[in-house]
Order: structure tokens, then sequence, then C-alpha cells
């Protein structure tokens, strides 16, 4: 029975696959001296896909560890203690008075009898905990997921008049299916999805909204009516000032409520600075400051409107139904999913980015890290279950979580003690909430999302980082007041991918020369004066200290690192180039960054045949040479070498490689009968080694014959045809004229490697012993001192451990074909 091997070698044939096998990786001649004498050898073994296999497949811990994951709460209730309780207690209590008032006002901005907002912040406080990764968020009505909800309700109304008096039907349907969508992201740990909304998307999307939100809550406020507060915002808030002389009592019970909302706020704030002993006491008078004005606004409802039920003198709730009346099994029909399915992505967005940008946020204040995947899991769960008792879409809140924070919350059990607030005023408060001024509600809503309005500090730092998000949040905030807050997160969204996408697209690396540099501690020179490097970064002494005095440091040619402009970066070698990818290196910007490689590159060398075109005729079109004349500028250097710094490349594509391999091939005709060593230094990932060994980087081999070989495509348009191709009709055209230039290739054999030879390394990756005989390994073993052994893969000879080493490989091939060219001695690679 045939080997899996034999099988796969068998299948290859038929569908005419060359197997590239990584295990017959000869190593003839790169186990230098050096190399067998002085260190153990190292020989790099590429990945395979079995290990990308075995590193994605979940183990049986993994399995168990998924599940436990789901429940974070198992990992800290076992030890809960009473010190813990009672910070708990105390945000709890907190929380739950400031959420009522909140949770009642924020369901009028969704269209919605104030009772829904109960019911929402009661599930809401209740699940998290069994699913938190924060103890700090609480999970609620909030302003903007509760305009957006809204906005819905009325949208779906119009097309679904059935639903008209029963409006909560439509939320309970967008909370169940915003949250199964969300719920379904966070089990499959997609939580990083997150990361692909930019932070100022967010801050144009709360200063937006806030902006919406109160120019909607104003008309309210003031008792004005006659129009939607639904229009886009720049029409309720032209509807508004028309209707300025229409305002009646309730202005008196909404703009004193504003104010003295703002003035106790700041009174706290003022006095905690002037007594910092009892801070603590007036952080809890400011926290409950929204609870305060209610009751005391209620209170002169109650007085003024005690004989007039039928007939309030200004705007009150009215009847609040006691206890959970609308407890039913949502209604889903795919009418009423074709409502919303338009602002269903809106709806997720703002669920999320909401709740994960306040849980980050105070996770790095109070140094626990969240699981954004986790809290997603809350976020689903919360919402799915929810609309059973009749809640609507709900996410975490910036003011409550803030309060809860410095409220000294312990844990997220603080959660449960809110809920028994929360359902003590469904049972017990709904009497008094009858004659709650709707003007007053508004202003507590008012002053709840002026917070969320950026700063102009704020703007001024965005401004300094990065102008153009600056512009990307004004376009979002503009949208958001011209158009709809769903239009306004798009808008945001989109243009700072496109931002994004054109940075890659356009992006491109540097050029970098060298400089030597001294490391100074005080006034003191660091190392020893009479150890000295070489003129290249190698040590003259071999035994040099492991601090000598000067050190290479690369640097941007042109100082666009903001570098001493007063530096002198010295080019790294007469025809060597250092290049430093700046953005990756994948198939978006694979073409403009080589493109710029090689622009400059030609602008800073010449050819190394002046005479490889005998007659004008036979140049190509797209190089005629100089102008009449003119000649080329003999005093520029030929191309040597080019080495890739790949410091910040993690992941190559098949584009990007091909696009590599086009260069090369492109160099080398530059060059030629030269060639162009390719070094790579620092490359970070196994895979990445992987690609470029395949594409025949690392350990190239020339032809026996001395021409000029191709390098083979990965796939390219040119090369379909085989060996009919273009591109093999254009190789075998210069090598015609190449053989015609030359006198005989006889001399050229007699240098080159013979053809019995076994292929090495080319000299572009070796040392010749011929051209430096005297040569010796040394000795980096002494006595006492721990085994030394090889960094890189002795089979991978031009892939370096940092660029030093790099420059240093790319200098000695450099120098040392010029010297077997001169000798005339065989070539025997001597790694570096």
């Amino acid at each position: 029975m045939p080997s899996p091997k034999q099988v796969s070698q068998q299948l290859a044939n038929v569908l005419g696959i060359k197997l590239e096998d990584p295990d017959t990786d000869n190593v003839t001649r790169g186990e230098s001296v050096f190399s067998t004498q002085t260190a153990d050898s190292f020989i790099e073994q590429q990945p395979t896909t079995a290990e990308w296999l075995a590193e994605i497949t979940p183990s049986g811990e993994d399995i168990v560890n998924y599940f436990k994951s789901l429940f974070p709460f198992l990992s800290w209730i076992r030890f809960y203690n009473l010190q813990w309780f009672l910070g708990d207690l105390v945000a709890g209590i907190t929380i739950g008075a400031v959420v009522v008032p909140q949770g009642m006002a924020y369901a009028k901005l969704a269209n919605l009898p104030v009772e829904f907002g109960l019911y929402s912040s009661f599930m809401g406080v209740l699940i998290y905990w069994f699913f938190a990764t924060s103890k700090d968020i609480t999970i609620g009505p909030v302003a903007v997921v509760s305009t957006v909800t809204g906005s819905v309700v009325a949208k779906a109304t119009k097309e679904l008049p059935q639903y008209a008096d029963t409006p909560w039907v439509i939320a309970s349907a967008l909370a169940l299916i915003s949250g199964a969508i969300v719920l379904f992201i966070g089990l499959i740990r997609c939580g990083w999805i997150v990361e692909l909304i930019p932070l100022v998307s967010l801050a144009a999307f709360m200063t937006g909204s806030a902006i919406n939100i109160a120019a909607g809550q104003v008309p309210t406020m003031m008792g004005i009516t006659g129009f939607s507060t639904r229009d886009s915002t720049y029409m309720v808030i032209i509807n508004t000032l028309k209707n300025l002389g229409k305002t009646d009592l309730n202005a008196a019970m909404g703009l004193t409520a504003l104010l003295m909302l703002y003035m106790i706020r700041f009174s706290c704030a003022w006095a905690a600075k002037k007594s910092p002993n009892h801070h603590k006491l007036f952080f809890f008078l400011g926290t409950l400051r929204a609870v305060f004005v209610i009751l005391l606004y209620t209170m002169i409802s109650w007085l003024v409107n005690m004989h007039r039920r039928n007939n309030p003198a200004f705007a009150i709730l009215k009847d609040v139904p006691r206890g959970f009346q609308h407890a039913a099994v949502p209604t889903l029909s795919s009418d009423i999913i074709k409502s919303f399915v338009g602002e269903l992505p809106a709806t997720v967005i703002v669920l999320l980015i909401e709740h994960i940008a306040i849980s980050k946020s105070f996770g790095r204040v109070n140094n626990y890290t969240i699981n954004p995947s986790q809290e997603m899991v809350a976020i689903g769960v919360t919402n799915v279950l929810a609309p059973f008792l009749g809640g609507y879409p709900s996410t975490g809140s910036f003011s409550r979580t803030a309060i809860k924070s410095k409220a000294g919350v312990r844990t997220p059990f603080a959660g449960v003690i809110t809920a028994l607030i929360v359902l003590l005023a469904i049972y017990a408060l709904t009497a008094v909430f009858y004659y709650i001024p709707s003007a007053s509600l508004a202003a507590v809503i008012i002053h709840a999302v002026g917070d969320l309005i950026t700063s102009p500090n704020t703007l001024y730092k965005f401004w300094r980082i990065s102008p153009i998000e600056v512009l990307i949040f004004f376009v979002g905030v503009f949208v958001t007041i011209f158009s709809t807050i769903e239009n306004g997160i798009y808008a945001t969204i989109c243009i700072s991918f496109a931002v994004f996408i054109f940075r890659v697209l356009k992006s491109h690396g540097r050029f970098l020369g060298r400089v030597q540099v001294h490391s100074v501690l005080g006034d003191h020179l660091i190392g020893n004066d009479n150890n000295v490097m070489g003129e290249y970064g190698t040590f003259d002494v071999p035994d040099s200290s492991l601090s000598p005095p000067t050190r290479n440091v690369f640097l941007p040619i042109d100082h666009g690192d903001g570098s001493n402009p007063q530096v002198e970066v010295a080019s790294p070698y007469p025809g060597v180039f250092i290049y430093r990818f700046s953005e990756g290196f994948n198939y978006p910007s694979a073409s403009h960054t080589l493109d710029y490689l090689t622009g400059h590159i030609f602008a800073h060398t010449r050819r190394t045949r002046t005479d490889t075109y005998a007659r004008v005729g036979d140049r190509p079109w797209n190089d005629p040479g100089p102008k009449k004349g003119q000649q080329e500028n003999t005093e520029l250097p030929t191309l040597k070498a080019v080495i890739f710094d790949f410091s910040s490349v993690n992941n190559v594509d098949v584009t990007s490689v091909q696009q590599l391999i086009d260069v090369r091939n492109q160099l080398d005709r530059y060059t030629a009968p030269d060639v162009v060593d390719f070094h790579f230094a620092c490359i970070n990932n196994r895979w990445t080694k992987r690609a470029l060994v395949s594409a025949g980087f690392g350990y190239p081999t020339p032809r026996p014959d001395g021409l000029h070989s191709r390098w083979k495509s990965i796939f390219s348009v040119a090369e379909i045809g085989g060996s009919e191709s273009a591109a093999a009709a254009a190789e075998l055209e210069a090598h015609e004229k190449e053989n015609n230039l030359r006198p005989s290739l006889s001399k050229l054999d007699s240098v080159g490697p013979s053809r019995d030879t076994t292929p090495g390394p080319s000299v572009a990756s070796s040392i010749t012993q011929s051209a430096a005989p005297k040569s010796k390994a040394p000795d980096l073993m002494r006595a006492g001192e721990a085994r030394r052994v090889a960094v890189h893969g002795l089979n991978r000879p031009l892939f370096h451990i940092d660029l030093t080493s790099a420059l240093q490989s790319a200098i000695a091939n450099v120098r040392a074909r010029d010297e077997v060219e001169t000798a005339g001695g065989p070539d025997i690679g001597v790694t570096i």
C-alpha cells in the first residue's frame, strides 16, 4: 500500500504541481568553519500546514476554558466577602436611585411609555453580573440607543399602523433581533470586530447624538408643540426657534430644573475642592442631584395639580402601571423585521461601540482587563431576555458607569442591589410617578447628554495627533445634525476606513543610512575607548567588548522620522541600499512601495554595463538613455545589494511576494551580468520566511552557465503558456543579446561554480575562501563561557537577525565578489 507521501506525489504529478520539500534543503557550502567549529549548527525548519491546523484546532482544555469564560462570575463569587458587599451595597443603591428617573426619561426618547424604561433597567442590571468582565458597567436604557429605537418605532408604526397603539411590540422585536446578533458575535469570540470602529467615530457619534437628543428635548422642556421632534436636528432647531412664542408654563418646570441640576453639580464640585476631607459626601450629593430635582418638582407638581388631575397646569406623566404589566413572549413576524431591517446595522453598532468603549476605558482606569467578546455575550443575553418582560434595546451607560465607579463598587454583584431598587420602584412608587413633570424629565435628559459632547480641548488633542481626524469628526457631527444618527455613524466609519486604505495603498518605506552613535551615561561615554568598531560596523578586534563605545544605528536618509537634520546620515555602502517598510507589506501597498524603491535606486545608481546596447535602436522605448550631448553619470555607483528591513512586516501574501520577484528580475536585468544581493533583516514570522523561501529568496543559486536566470513567478499573466510564454521569450532574447556581447563564456565559467559542483549559495550570500585566504573563524568560545549557538538557520544565509549583520554580510559579499573577479579563485561559501 503506497504511503501518504507517495500518494501526494502521484496526485501532484497528475495535477502538474511541482512539490517543494522543505526537508531537502542542502547546507553544503553554508556550514563554514565559523559554524561547524565554534557553534552548534542550526537548520531552520519551515512551518507546515499540520502545525497551523494544530494551532487553530482547540484542545479539550481550550473547550473547557471556553465554557468557563462564558460565566466569569465563577472566578470571583467564591471569594465574596462582607467588605465587598458593603461597597456593592452603597454603589447599587446609588445607581438604583439614578437609573429610575433616567430610565423613565429615556423611555420617552424611545417613543414608549415610561414604564418600559424601568423594565429595561431592571433586566439590564439583573442579568449583566452573570456574564460581566467589568465591575463598573451598568446596562440599561441610554440616550442614544433610546433615540435610535424611537426612530425605528416611529418609522415602523407608520408602515404598520396596527402597532400604533402598541409600539413596544416593535421595540421588543428590535431588542430581540439585535441582541441575538450581538450574542452570536460574542459566542464565536469575534469581539475584535469593534476595533474596526475608530475613536474619532465614537467621539463624533456621541457628540452628534447629544446635540440631536438635546435639540429634540428642548421643545418638551419649553412646552412647545406643533411639529415633529423626530425630524433632522437642524429642522428641529429651526422649528423650535420659530415657535418660541408658544412657550407655556412647562418652561418654568423645565428651565428651572435644568438650572438647578447644573447649580447642584458645580456647587458640589466646588465644595469638594474646598473641603477635601468631605469629598465623598459631596460626591454622593452631586450624584443624586437628578433624584433630588425629580422629587422636588414632583412635589411641586402635586401641590399644583392635586385638585386638577384631569386638567393639569403642565404636562405630567400621569398613570404608570404597577408591576410587569407587559410581560409576554415578544411578537416576531416578517413584516415587523422588514420594518426595521434597514436600521438594524446602526442599532447593533450603537449597542457595541458605546458599551465596549466605556468598559475598556474604566477597565484601564481601575486596572482590570475586559473581554470584548464576553461583554458582547452580556449585551446579547440582556437584550434577548429583556423583551420577555417588556424591555427595549439597552447597553452600557456612560453616566451611570462613572457614578458606579466613583461610588466604590467592588464587584458586578452590585447590579443585583440596583435591580432590587428598580423592582421596588416598579411595584411601590408608581403612584408617585403620576405627578412627575414631563418638562423636568426633559431637563434631566438634556443635563445627562451634555457630558457626551466632545470638549474643545479634546478636539485640540485630536488636531495635534491627527489633523485629518478632526475633519472626519466634524463631518460625522454635521451628517448627524443634517441627516440622522445612523448616517452619521456610517459616514465616520466609512471615511475613517477610506483614509486607512488610502494610507496603506500609498504607503512607502524609507531608505536608511548608517550613523555611528555613542552611548552616554551622564558625562561619560560607555565602553572602552581602545575598542573601536570598523568603518562599516564590523569589529576590528575579535574579542570586542559587548558594550562598544560606538555602534551603528540606521536612520532615514531624509530625516523623515524627525531626527536631527544636522546629523549626517552616511550611505551604508556604495551600491547598497537599506529599505524599511512602513505599513507592512501586503497586496494593497506592494506595488506602490516597490515602485518607490526602484525609482529611488534608478535615480542613485547606474547600469553595471554601459555598453549593454551596442546601437541606439537596441535600447528599449522606456529607457532611451541620456539626452543628446549628455553622457551617463559614471560617478554613480552600480547596484550591489538591497537590504529589506522586515521589522514592520508580519505577514506577506501571494501578490506582495510576486511583486518582489518582479522587482528582483527588474534589478537583475539592470545590473547584468552581475546579480543583486537581496538580504532580509528582522523577519518576525516563520510563515513569512516560508513564503520568501518558496519564492527563491534566502538561499539563491546562480545558473551554472553564468547567464542571468529569470526568477520564477508565482502567478503572472506573462507566464501563461510555460516555455512558450511571453516571459520565456523575453528571457531567451535577453540571453541571445548577452551572448553576443560576450567574447566567450569560458572565462566566466572558470570563475563561476562548475556544473559538477553541488549548488550552494551564490557569491551574493557568502564570502569566498579564495578571496579571504587569511580569514579564520573568530573564537566565540572561551573558558568558563556559556555555549554559543547559531541564532538563524544556516540554510537561510540571507536572512539576518538585525540590520547590522545584514549590512556586514552584504558588504563582505560585495568585497568578496570583487576580489574573486580579480583573483579568479573558486567560490567556496563562508556564511556571515
